[in-house]
This record gives C-alpha cells, structure tokens and sequence, in this order.
C-alpha cells in the first residue's frame, strides 16, 4: 500500500488543530470475554464493569474504550459497512514493543506487521473479529510529504520487528502505558468519496493522503485521524446492531469556540447530515454510512 496526494485533491484542515479522539464505543458478544482480553491481553485497565458494559482506561474520569453486551448477538457473514480497526498509538517504539511482547505472552495471534514510514503497525483482532491496530510514531520532521510540502505519504513495508522488539523489555508490565491513545479509527464505508466529502466537508478534516479506494483525513496535520475504505464494502449496507462493531467515536475539542465552529461548517453543508446538540452539550452527528460520532 502507497499513498499520495495532490494539490487538486487536498483541502487543508479547518477542524480545530488540537483535536484528538477520546474514547470509542464497541458492543461485542460476550461482554466478560472482551472484557478480559482488552485487559489481560492488550493491556487496557477495566475501570468499571457491570453485567451490560465496562469501561476501560487509565483514569476514572477518561476511559479510553467503552463496551456494552448485546442482548442476541449475530454473526455477519455479508460484506458490510463498519470498524476497520481501531489503532492505539503508543508514546515510544518502547511502550509499543512492550505491548507487542504482552500480547505474544498471551498466545494472541498477529494478523500482520507493516512499517507505513510515519510510523510502525502491527495488527490483530479481538474475540469478536474487531480490527485492531497498535502503532507508534515516527517524529514528525520525519514524515515524507508531497512536493507541495502538505499532506503526507504513506507506504507497506516489512516491519523490522527484531529491532522494534529490542527497545522494549523481556518481561513486560501488565499494562499498556498510560500515555496511550486511541490516535485514529479506520472504517468501512460504501463509498470512499461520499463519506471523504462528508468529513472534509462538513467537519472540516483536511485530507491527508489518498489511494484507490481509500482516504486518509485528519486535523492540525496528522498522518490521519480517520480511514475510510472500500476495499471489503463497496457498494454495501450497514451491519445489523445485534451485531458485534462500533457503536461510536468520540472526538474531545479544545473548548467551546471550536464546538461553536464545528456546527457552523455542518450547518453549512445542507445536503449531508446535520448535527445536533445534546443536553451534555455535545454534538452528536452520523456520517453517510451511519457511523456516530460524537464531539465535545
């Protein structure tokens, strides 16, 4: 995989620069084992549990990641909209070869390994078959750009997972490193254009980087916030909600003059779906695939 972008293709950011992604929302089949292995093998604290959800993270006031059983799970056979992967970006190559090793420990299978230039990936998926990606970051001043200077390239490459490996420790702790953050989501969508616009558009992402079915956006500049791809749903549905996916991102802004301009752009863009306020004083907003995003 390579990406590019261009100058005809690229809108810069106009979403507050300082946005990041708080939490996401998962329902999964069994609540007690997802539970167990998003602790015990990926190494994300549970901060709560009752019999319907729990909530996982590192302080009681911030959890990172939300889950809630289904009542009469099924299993979706059809291509379907939905979560790629949900990535977790890791401070240093040290705390991601740290996780890696824990999730060796625990007999966990890795679906792949791939070095994209800005930065280091491996992937797996959780007991429901829900992608998951842990990565770190090269430095910035490191990222490849386009000659225009915006935007940036990615590639696959073989992850040299030897040297990764050797940053870290043998024995790794329990848990992931508390600087940990969900640093972007990749979803499913029918089609890559549609949904690029609604988030270029509408919110105000800037695109980052493109490929034949596929866009990479994000705000102030990073290597992508949010993935959009077609490659298994082209043309595709929605799953039904008895099925195990994502339930919703929730994006965390600078203040109140940032929320202020998010619903000024969705307002301005009529013919995609609107937001609307929530008592808490949230926006709450579902992209053209029915994804739900949340932003505070």
């Amino acid at each position: 995989m390579e990406t590019s972008t261009t100058e005809q293709t690229r809108l810069a950011s106009r979403i507050d620069p300082a946005l990041r992604i708080a939490r996401v929302k998962l329902a999964v089949a069994d609540l007690s084992r997802s539970a167990d292995f998003y602790e015990r093998v990926l190494g994300l604290p549970v901060i709560s549990r009752d019999d319907e959800t729990a909530s996982l993270g590192f302080d009681d006031e911030d959890a990172r990641l939300e889950l809630s059983q289904i009542a009469d799970p099924v299993t979706v056979t059809e291509p379907s909209t939905g979560l790629f992967h949900v990535a977790w970006l890791h401070p240093s190559r040290a705390a991601l070869a740290e996780t890696v090793r824990r999730v060796a420990r625990s007999r966990w299978p890795f679906e792949g390994a791939s070095d994209h230039g800005v930065s280091e990936a491996l992937y797996l998926s959780d007991p429901d078959g829900l992608g998951i990606e842990i990565y770190a970051d090269r430095p910035r001043e490191q990222w490849e750009r386009s000659p225009g200077g915006d935007g940036v390239r990615m590639y696959t490459m073989p992850l040299d997972l030897d040297d990764l490996l050797a940053q870290g420790p043998n024995e790794p702790a329990d848990a992931m490193a508390p600087e940990t953050v969900v640093g972007h989501v990749h979803l499913k969508v029918s089609d890559v254009p549609r949904a690029t616009a609604f988030y270029r558009d509408a919110l105000g992402f800037g695109v980052e980087a493109e490929m034949p079915q596929a866009a990479f956006l994000a705000a102030g500049g990073y290597h992508h916030h949010v993935g959009l791809n077609s490659w298994q749903s082209r043309g595709a549905g929605a799953p039904p909600e008895s099925a195990p996916g994502l339930r919703g991102v929730h994006f965390a802004l600078s203040g109140p003059a940032a929320l202020e301009e998010l619903e000024r752009s969705l307002a301005g863009a009529p013919s995609l779906p609107a937001g609307t306020r929530g008592e808490d004083g949230a926006v709450r907003v579902s992209d053209p695939d029915g994804h739900r995003l949340t932003f505070s």
